[in-house]
């Protein structure tokens, strides 16, 4: 899932406590075979964060596992949860017996991935087939310890608001829609033409900040803020400059409707038509289903998705379940983390939250039995994800991925979309804020 900074402060105290702790230096399944047996009673804590889809698997496992009681924290974002993560890592207590790590900060935690169990020890390379490769490898750590069970992926399709469209005379059904960005062709370039022929017609903005779309285009990189080798890859990327270029040219012309992440005006702007479309990797329709709620709307407000993307495939986000040294109850710990994300649990969280699995199981399942989305016009986001997943590999994310995209270029691209910067002084802001921020 997505990571989001509040402050740089924050991250750079949690990053800190980190790099200073590496300078100082599952076996259930069916049922969760996570059953205590006898009268023991075991509680264990989970940390999650933004929305995975877990509340009623929590219960059902409760109830299959007796002797086994849940107590579940939620972080209400991942960069949030990047900091208390970090914090407890770096106090050597506080972390959960299962603690969610979301793929932006993977880099960081693999620094320090002697924290977390070597899930081999409790069944996970029996299990090793049922994920992606390439999610599987992201799990394991230079040693060949694997720390984390994989929970979604992030493919992505484009939310778009279908009455928003009608006014400015562009189509809405949503098969149109995907040919009129280009369908398996769809280019950025595209996708900003026609933005500018929406803010034409109607004066509204055409999407709600650049940070979600930055990511999107640096996410389609085949090497992103870091190289695969693990080298940093900003200064002097001419990919980068050039999509950075495409932002700066967007934000001018008032393409951006310049909302706060996470926040959206309290949801209301998802249900005033403040901007008209939406960079969705499954786990967002989550969030996007919960902005409505907030902002007190629904289906009513016609939002719909399109198996469509700019530039193509990408993977935006994902997460994994990692289970501390520092737990007492290792052995249950695993068992429920495994439970967790197994393919048919993968398919009730897809369902609850949107987050699309990273089991090919159940992948197989949802492109086979469509479910219309309720939220979406019906839309059969599970089909629409299993396909626009089709050749996604992750990027490599080195230790400092999220810092950079959030702190380093998210107030750069601020300043672009409020009028504050042009290109040239935005990306030297970055720059700037690269050799501050980040160990280089």
């Amino acid at each position: 899932m997505s990571s989001s900074r509040r402050t740089t402060a924050a991250v750079a105290v949690a990053g800190a406590a980190a790099f200073a702790l590496v300078i100082t230096g599952c076996a259930g399944s069916g049922n969760g075979g996570g059953g205590t047996g006898g009268d023991e009673k075991v509680t264990l804590t989970v940390t999650t964060f933004g929305t995975m889809g877990f509340e009623e698997l929590y219960e059902q496992y409760e109830s299959e596992n007796p002797g086994i009681t849940i107590e579940a924290n939620n972080v209400d974002t991942g960069g949030n949860a990047r900091t208390d993560t970090f914090t407890k890592i770096a106090a050597g207590s506080g972390l959960s017996d299962v603690v969610a790590l979301e793929e932006g900060w993977l880099g960081a935690v693999m620094e320090v991935s002697d924290t977390f169990v070597d899930l081999r020890d409790y069944g996970i390379d029996d299990r090793k087939a049922d994920w992606l490769d390439w999610k599987y490898q992201q799990g394991t750590d230079a040693e060949g310890r694997v720390i984390g069970y994989g929970t979604d992926v992030g493919p992505a399709g484009l939310c778009y608001n279908a009455p928003a469209f009608e006014a400015a005379g562009l189509p809405t059904d949503r098969d149109e829609v995907a040919e009129l960005f280009g369908g398996d062709d769809a280019t950025w370039d595209r996708y900003f033409e026609l933005g500018r022929e929406y803010k034409e017609a109607t004066g509204n903005a055409w999407y709600d900040h650049n940070g979600f779309v930055w990511n999107s285009m640096v996410n389609q990189l085949e090497e992103g803020y870091y190289t695969a080798d693990g080298e940093l890859n900003v200064e002097g990327n001419a990919e980068l400059q050039e999509r950075f270029g495409w932002i700066a040219d967007a934000s001018a012309d008032g393409l951006s409707a310049a909302q706060a992440a996470w926040d959206w005006n309290g949801g209301k702007s998802f249900t005033d038509q403040t901007f008209a479309t939406f960079v969705c990797p499954g786990w967002m329709l989550g969030v996007v289903a919960g902005g409505l709620e907030s902002g007190g709307g629904g289906p009513e407000t016609g939002w719909d998705f399109a198996d469509v993307f700019p530039g193509g495939a990408v993977n935006w986000g994902g997460a994994f379940l990692a289970v501390p040294t520092t737990s007492e109850h290792p052995e249950e710990a695993a068992a429920l983390a495994s439970w967790l994300t197994e393919a048919e649990q993968q398919i009730v969280a897809f369902e609850a939250a949107g987050t699309f699995p990273s089991t090919l199981e159940a992948q197989e399942q949802l492109a086979a039995n469509p479910s219309a989305n309720p939220v979406f016009n019906d839309a059969p986001v599970g089909t629409i994800l299993a396909g626009r997943s089709e050749g996604v590999v992750a990027q490599f994310k080195g230790p400092d991925d999220s810092v950079i995209q959030e702190n380093v270029f998210g107030p750069a691209l601020q300043k672009l979309e409020r009028g504050e910067a042009d290109e040239a002084e935005a990306w030297q802001e970055a720059v700037t804020l690269l050799g501050e921020l980040v160990e280089q």
